[in-house]
């Protein structure tokens, strides 16, 4: 929606340089050689909650205060941080007193990803921000910020697309110089305009642009910044550092996090692009209660528990067709186990099969839940309805490489909606010492849950990469379609003769049913 959000004008007066110092007093000391630096070219390596984005945005209004008709675009690693940063420089706007004349968001519909936000001030200079892709860094003359670029979506693409925007010296000065000639005297008198780029992140892996332009930004003729949490904390930053990482529990997300350590590679799992191609509107993250209610197409339950920081998150998918629609993405914060098992406990019954995460606190739930459905454990010749799955290494290693390879299959829908897309983007495949794992970062919203509960759906519906669709595209049925099925071999599948007819069915691919499982059988 082209304009949706513009205010008018807050007319305020613009305080003294004496005050704009007093402002500036508010940034700590790191913060402050970061904004007092007026290279062309600066770069710095920022630890989480240190405040980058704080103090790439203060830089920013500052110098659309003190120049007017300036322009400044973040590109953010994607739209929750692009409106982050976009906040950080309204607050500093109205900390400087200066005019917000307008804010705009552009988007196709009200949830549809975001295509740019902008704050426009009475003096003629802009702040916007855009979710990073090489085509939206196309198309600007302006001081750049590259906002955590180690995030980006093809940060090589966005880095050759973006940076011709800051080679034209006349970018913006076409009125001076029409002034200047109408006034008898000569344009070349008008000053150029310097146009300057910063880029800021966290170390995401050393595979990546961001790392190369910062292990050569001396030979490069940038200035650099490095910030850790120890920097920071000694110089005013209020955390308990110790307590910190003792919480996080977790050495290497430490080191790369927190002490600008960068982990050997880390790639995003499931980039924007994928993730359009799978919104749709007929997906919903809320249902109306008859989806519970007596029999339908299947339904797949994935349920990441939480109970104190993270909340539980459990995604249901619905089967039709070959395709898996996401009909809901309940969250529950803040609730008792007994309360949460009283909130599913009627989802879980219409289910066909349930995956939950049975690590941590999520041991008790899923204790409480197999009492009631039963497990299910095809090797131990159980077969409830819940499979209590513990993220070992491996677990993972074989749990989000499946759910990228559905979306590449274009058998997923997924609701149009901010909340699901960020979430869904920020889990990461990391490599250290040669060794991969899946992580993402842990913010106010949670740690990736519905990430992890879509996966483990997906999981329930399929049998890992031998369901409905197998790593080939191949369509196959899970042994949930089978129970009780005639094959065209003759026949009738149930739990208890599955064996007896391993050999009687065409297969394909590997089996956690000894030699063939029910579950790769191919539909015919």
């Amino acid at each position: 929606m082209p304009g949706a959000g513009r205010k008018p004008a807050i007319r305020m007066a613009r305080p003294a340089a004496r005050a704009d110092v007093a402002v500036k007093t508010l940034l700590l000391p790191y913060q402050q050689r970061w904004v007092n630096d007026r290279s062309r070219f600066k770069i710095g390596v920022w630890g989480r909650q240190t405040g980058k984005s704080f103090s790439t945005a203060a830089e920013a209004v500052e110098d659309c205060l003190r120049h007017p008709g300036s322009v400044w675009v973040c590109l953010s690693a994607g739209e929750r941080q692009a409106l982050e940063w976009l906040q950080k420089a309204r607050e500093w706007a109205e900390a400087y007193q200066l005019v917000l004349e307008s804010y705009a968001e552009d988007r196709q519909l009200a949830e549809a990803l975001l295509k740019s936000a902008e704050i426009r001030f009475a003096n003629g200079s802009r702040c916007i921000a855009i979710p990073a892709n090489p085509s939206t860094a196309r198309g600007y003359s302006a001081n750049v910020v590259l906002d955590e670029f180690a995030y980006h979506d093809d940060p090589d693409r966005i880095w050759a697309a973006m940076f011709p925007s800051v080679t034209n010296p006349l970018a913006g000065t076409f009125l001076e110089r029409v002034r200047a000639r109408l006034a008898g005297t000569r344009d070349e008198t008008v000053a150029r305009k310097e146009l300057k780029v910063r880029v800021v992140s966290t170390f995401n892996g050393r595979g990546n642009k961001f790392f190369q332009l910062w292990e050569r930004r001396a030979e490069a003729g940038w200035s650099g910044h490095k910030v850790d949490i120890h920097l920071a904390a000694s110089e005013g930053l209020p955390v308990d550092v110790p307590a910190l990482r003792t919480a996080l529990d977790d050495a290497e997300a430490w080191a790369q996090e927190f002490e600008c350590e960068p982990m050997d590679t880390s790639t995003v799992l499931l980039p924007y692009d994928l993730l359009a191609k799978a919104e749709s509107a007929d997906a919903s993250e809320t249902c109306p209660p008859d989806l519970w209610l007596g029999r339908g197409s299947p339904v797949f339950l994935g349920i990441d528990f939480g109970r104190t920081n993270d909340p539980t998150v459990c995604w249901a998918w619905e089967l039709l067709g070959d395709t898996l629609w996401c009909r809901e993405v309940l969250l529950l914060r803040g609730m008792s186990t007994p309360d949460q098992v009283e909130a599913l406990r009627h989802r879980i019954a219409r289910a066909t099969r349930v995956c939950l995460d049975y690590t941590g606190p999520g041991v008790g739930l899923g204790d409480l839940l197999v009492q009631t459905f039963g497990e299910y454990d095809p090797q131990a010749h159980r077969f409830g309805k819940v499979e209590l799955d513990v993220f070992t290494l491996g677990f993972k290693r074989e749990l989000f490489p499946t759910l990228r390879r559905w979306f590449e299959a274009g058998k997923l829908r997924i609701p149009i909606s901010r909340e699901v897309r960020e979430d869904l983007h920020s889990m990461q495949q990391v490599i250290s010492n040669g060794e991969y794992n899946y992580w993402a970062p842990r913010t106010r919203e949670g740690h990736s849950d519905r990430c992890t509960a879509a996966a483990l759906g997906v999981r329930a519906a399929g049998a890992g990469a031998r369901g409905i669709v197998d790593a080939g595209g191949i369509k196959v049925r899970s042994p949930y379609f089978l129970h009780n099925r005639v094959f065209p071999s003759g026949g009738i599948w149930t739990p208890s003769r599955h064996k007896n007819l391993t050999n009687r069915v065409r297969t394909r691919g590997s089996s956690g049913f000894g030699k063939v499982s029910p579950s790769s059988w191919l539909a015919g």
